[in-house]
Parts: structure tokens; sequence; C-alpha cells
């Protein structure tokens, strides 16, 4: 029964750090967007009802939550690992650490992939201003760029699962 117990615990725990990981990266991630939109400022097209500011948003935190339920994944193999040998010996205590240090690894590789993609569709499609349709509210545009976002967040997840396996 102490088993169920202590395991309850954990899961609480990973619960609790899922949580709180979770908003801080959709933070970072619409804070960098902002960045990255040049000069939109998506609140204001938000509110007037901008569906084509609102469909990148979307892929954006769709992005970042694949890049972290990735991450967070690492940090119940390292919570377990801790477990295992001791939490607070040095293995556990390494295990932690490396499992928090990818998961904050994943969310800035996933944030300068998306930069660099959108940059690179950008350069790509020479006769479109994809922040400028959007400003407008092309809906195509938005889901191009969507499109974009949730690719390279499938294929940056597909490397935060790998950074994890090999660390821990």
């Amino acid at each position: 029964m102490t088993m169920l117990w202590a395991n309850a615990i954990i899961g609480i725990i990973q619960l609790i750090i899922a949580i709180i990981l979770a908003v801080v990266a959709l933070y970072i991630g619409f804070s960098v967007l902002s960045r990255i939109t040049r000069g939109i400022d998506e609140e204001k097209e938000l509110a007037k009802g901008n569906v084509a500011v609102g469909i990148v948003i979307a892929a954006v935190f769709f992005a970042i939550a694949l890049v972290v339920q990735s991450g967070i994944s690492g940090i119940s193999v390292g919570i377990s690992t801790a477990l295992s040998v001791g939490l607070f010996s040095a293995d556990g205590i390494t295990a932690i650490v490396v499992a928090f240090v990818q998961l904050i690894l994943g969310i800035i590789l996933a944030v300068g992939a998306i930069y660099l993609a959108l940059w690179i569709l950008d350069k790509l499609t020479k006769g479109l201003h994809e922040f400028e349709e959007i400003r407008k509210g092309n809906v195509a545009v938005a889901l191009e760029m969507a499109g974009v976002i949730v690719a390279t967040a499938v294929i940056i997840q597909s490397g935060v699962i790998g950074i994890t396996t090999a660390l821990l």
C-alpha cells in the first residue's frame, strides 16, 4: 500500500512540474512570436477577430506543447531513475538535472527552429510577405505558416526524444 501512495505522490509532483513548465514554455513561445511577427500586435489583432493571427498563435502553442510533452517524458524518466538510484545521491541528482536541461534545450531548439523555418519560408516566397498577409487576415497564409510551424515541431520532438534516450 505504501508503494501505491509513493507512486501517487510522484505522479502528482510530475503533474505539477508539467503544468509549471507548460505555462512557462507557452509564455516564452508567445513572447518570441511577438518578435517574429514583425510589428503585429497579436492581442489587438485577436481582439479585432483576426482569424489568421489566431491560427498562427494556435500553431505556435501546439508546436511548443509537442516539444514540452517530450521533455516532460524525459523528466519522468529522470525522476524514476533518481528514485531507483537514490533521490539525493549524486546519480539521482544528475538524472534530474540532465532531464531539466534536456527540456530547456528542447524548448530553445523548438523556438529557434520555428523562427528559422518561418524565416526560410519568407525567403522562399519572395512575392509573398507572409506577416503582412497575416496582419490583413489572410487565412490561407496563416494555414501555410501553421503547417510549417507544426511540421517543424514534430521533427524537433523526435530530436528531443532522442536527446532523452541518449542522456538518460
